[in-house]
């Protein structure tokens, strides 16, 4: 037989096989998906904007910088919370892309990276695997931050 094609017997095996995985994957609506996204980062984003705005109503002297701050840290506290927990997997099933908002969804990679990598031991483990997550995101977030201060540079130099 030449190279590059293939028998009766593999076509129907693959054909088969197609079927089997056509059968067995979920079937998702595309507008309910995005739906329950929208409704899950909403309410992310609503509940988020009531926390810092208590924060900043109990603790009027403080900035806006630290409001935010204090925000984010509770974000981030509640998120591997609720994955260590098995809450956020939950949430993530139903809300699909709108439960990885930035800061819920980095804490969420970052503390299951942690959590399924605890058994190799806490430094090789639970540290490392952690920063396999973190590692790359933050390299590119200061890249791409870098080239869009450079290009903003440039324009003002333009336009001055």
């Amino acid at each position: 037989m030449a190279a590059g094609w293939k028998s009766e017997s593999a076509i129907r095996r693959n054909a088969r096989y197609s079927s089997y995985v056509e059968a067995i994957s979920p079937k998702s609506g595309t507008l309910k998906s995005l739906l329950k996204a929208f409704a899950i980062g909403g309410l992310t984003c609503v509940i988020s904007e009531l926390l810092g705005d208590g924060i900043a109503l109990a603790f009027p002297d403080l900035s806006t910088e630290l409001v935010g701050a204090y925000t984010s840290m509770i974000l981030v506290t509640v998120a591997v919370l609720f994955t260590g927990f098995g809450f956020y997997d939950v949430i993530a099933r139903h809300g699909g892309a709108g439960s990885f908002l930035p800061i819920t969804g980095f804490a969420n990679a970052m503390s299951s990276a942690a959590l399924e990598y605890k058994s190799e031991g806490l430094i090789f483990g639970t540290s490392v695997k952690m920063f396999n997550v973190v590692g790359p995101v933050v390299v590119n977030g200061i890249v791409w931050a870098t080239v869009a201060g450079i290009i903003r540079y440039i324009i003002m130099l333009i336009t001055l």
